[in-house]
Formats: C-alpha cells, sequence, structure tokens
C-alpha cells in the first residue's frame, strides 16, 4: 500500500505539473471510487476551477481549488486516496507522451494499463489531463475530505507531541506506529525499517519506553521518511529485501523473524531488536 512517501511522490508531481491548469472537464462516473458523490456531482464541482496548491497529512492528500471567475473565496478541497495501488498521472498540455508519475511504486508492471483502471479524470483547458490509475480499485475520491479522524504527520510531528502520542498506553510499538489517530503515514514496511534502524522490536511495549529513546525513535523515524522519499519509496529500505523465509538481518547475520504486530505481517531480527 502507498505509504507516506509514495503519497509525497503523488502529491509533488501534482504540485509540480497540475498546478494553475483550468478543469475543462471531468470524468467521475465511477460510482465506487467517487462514491458518496453521485455521477457528475464531482464534475458540477470544479468545472472552470483550477487547482491551487497540493497538501498532504500522513496517507492523505488532497489540493484545494480557485474560486470561479466572479466567485469570492475558493472551491471546494479534492481529496485523492491512492488505495492500494494507486498513482497519479499528469500529462502536459496537449501531449500525452510528456507524463509524469507519482504514488504506489509499480516496478516492472510500471507500463501495464487498462483503460477501465483509470477511475477518475480531470481533463484541463489546455488538453493534459490528471488520472488516477488505480487497477484494484480501493481509492477514492471526495470532495471536502474530513481529516478530523487522522494524526500527525509522521515525518513533522514535534518531539513533545511524538513522545505523547507514541509512548501512551501499553500498546506494542509497531501497532501504535500504525495507528494513523496517532501518526499519520508509517505502514507497514516503514514501521519494520525504522523499527529496525532504531533497534527496537516491533512487541516492545510503548510504556516501557524513555524519552531518550523515544527521541531516537523520532529521529530514525524521520530520517527513514527523508530516505524512502529521495530514492523512490519504502520499497528502497535497508531491511526490507530481507523481509522473507531466508532472509538474514543486514546488521549482524541473523535469521530474520516473522510474526503478526498489530494485525500486519512482520518481519525483525531479534539479536538486534530488544
Amino acid at each position: 500500500m502507498p505509504e507516506l512517501p509514495e503519497v509525497e511522490s503523488a502529491r509533488a508531481v501534482v504540485e509540480r505539473t497540475a498546478l494553475g491548469r483550468v478543469i475543462a472537464d471531468v470524468d467521475d462516473t465511477d460510482t465506487w471510487e467517487c462514491r458518496p458523490h453521485a455521477p457528475g456531482e464531482i464534475r458540477d464541482a470544479l468545472l472552470g476551477r483550477s487547482l491551487v496548491a497540493a497538501h498532504r497529512r500522513g496517507k492523505s492528500m488532497w489540493v484545494t481549488t480557485s474560486a470561479r471567475d466572479g466567485e469570492d473565496g475558493e472551491g471546494p478541497d479534492l481529496g485523492l486516496h491512492l488505495g492500494m495501488s494507486g498513482r497519479i498521472l499528469v500529462t502536459a498540455a496537449a501531449d500525452a507522451t510528456d507524463e509524469s508519475v507519482g504514488g504506489d511504486y509499480a516496478g516492472r508492471n510500471a507500463d501495464r494499463r487498462k483503460e477501465e483502471w483509470f477511475r477518475f479524470t480531470l481533463h484541463f483547458e489546455d488538453g493534459g489531463t490528471l488520472r488516477l490509475l488505480d487497477p484494484r480499485r480501493l481509492g477514492r475520491v471526495r470532495l471536502d475530505p474530513d481529516l478530523s479522524g487522522v494524526g500527525p504527520d509522521a515525518g513533522e510531528i514535534g518531539r513533545d507531541e511524538f513522545r505523547t502520542r507514541i509512548g501512551r498506553g501499553t500498546a506494542p510499538l509497531k501497532a501504535r506506529l500504525l495507528d494513523q489517530s496517532a501518526i499519520a503515514g508509517v505502514g507497514n514496511l516503514l514501521a519494520d525499517e525504522t523499527l529496525w534502524q532504531a533497534g527496537l522490536s516491533p512487541r516492545h511495549r510503548v510504556d516501557d519506553l524513555d524519552e531518550d529513546q523515544l527521541d531516537e525513535l523520532r529521529r530514525v523515524l524521520r530520517r527513514c521518511i527523508r530516505s524512502a522519499i529521495r530514492q523512490g519509496g519504502v520499497h528502497t529500505g535497508e531491511v526490507i529485501p530481507h523481509r522473507r523465509a531466508d532472509g538474514h538481518c543486514p546488521r549482524c547475520g541473523g535469521a530474520m523473524t516473522r510474526g503478526e504486530v498489530g494485525g500486519r505481517t512482520t518481519w525483525w531480527c531479534p539479536a538486534d531488536q530488544t
């Protein structure tokens, strides 16, 4: 599933290539992806507006829109949720071959596309498009998305708030990192990479961590996020290729252990992570 770094890559594509372009048409006919909006509702709300700014908190992304000519204020926010395998594709003015892509890492399947996988499209006046490619149909497009239940961004949260949100209660550490209401943006792979880098067991109870350990965990998490963004996704983490039955810790050489923490398949080195 796209985690914070993948969603950030999609946000950056929108910011770099789609802002300021006027919306001439909208394909919002996929009733599942665009629920609860009826077909045409998003279209009617966006026609004649332009995209103003691209935002992200954790895995949540939204774009602010302009007022129409003669209107005051701003238009609605357009929420774009990538789901499990979503990507944002933006083409340049009237040139479909000039394409920018952000979102889920597709690897060898990057060029594998079917027209029915495009669940939502903005058509710009200049002839270009912004499209949501979502093979598994688990994404979401909606107006004015509700972010009230989403915690602070994992890459931006301050020290004191991190201590409070991560260190409270008795949950296993990985389960708390995955709780999007505690901090937003950490998924399965990023959690495993961060905990391996920090030398902490995913089963470690959060109330057993002192302030120095929590501060170090925050520093490691921020470093892992920056590295994943820079290198193209969470799949580039140092321990990620070793999350397998015959995997060995790249630090000590010990066998990797598989278990379930927070309802997710988890890999760690029991010799290095305590």
